[in-house]
């Protein structure tokens, strides 16, 4: 049982871990945002321009039942709503991670190479070297 528990603390403490977990509570967060933007301001607009309202469509089905399909419609939107800023986030973090990847690169491009192989044993000899430590082969200057 220790053991389970030394593991279960290395897992809880390792950095994904917490990442997930405010990402979690971040996106609980802006699905409220997300709600209010439906509800709040893109039904009522849609109401004006078309005289919808998604939260009023429902199927009376017996008795007190009904089967409100337009709160079904409205998280549609808001998943749709949601999918989107997601993607653009994403897209926006992977194009600033491959600015950082491409800087780096350019950057090991820029440094000049130090060494060479030998045409002849196919060992690594300084750049400079006019001949080569390993097999005596006399090298040509480029």
């Amino acid at each position: 049982m220790k053991k389970f528990m030394e593991e279960f603390k290395k897992f809880i403490s390792r950095g994904n871990v917490m990442d997930m977990a405010v990402g979690v509570i971040i996106g609980g967060a802006f699905t409220g945002i997300v709600n209010s933007l439906v509800n709040d301001i893109i039904n009522p607009i849609l109401g004006v321009f078309g005289g919808l309202n998604f939260s009023e469509y429902a199927i009376k089905l017996s008795g007190d039942a009904t089967l409100n399909y337009g709160n079904f419609i409205t998280a549609i939107i808001n998943f749709l709503i949601m999918a989107f800023v997601i993607f653009c986030m994403v897209k926006l973090m992977n194009g600033m991670a491959a600015k950082m990847t491409k800087k780096k690169e350019e950057e090991e491009v820029q440094a000049a190479p130090t060494t060479k192989i030998c045409p002849f044993c196919k060992t690594e000899i300084a750049i400079d070297a006019t001949r080569c430590p390993h097999c005596t082969s006399e090298l040509d200057e480029k």
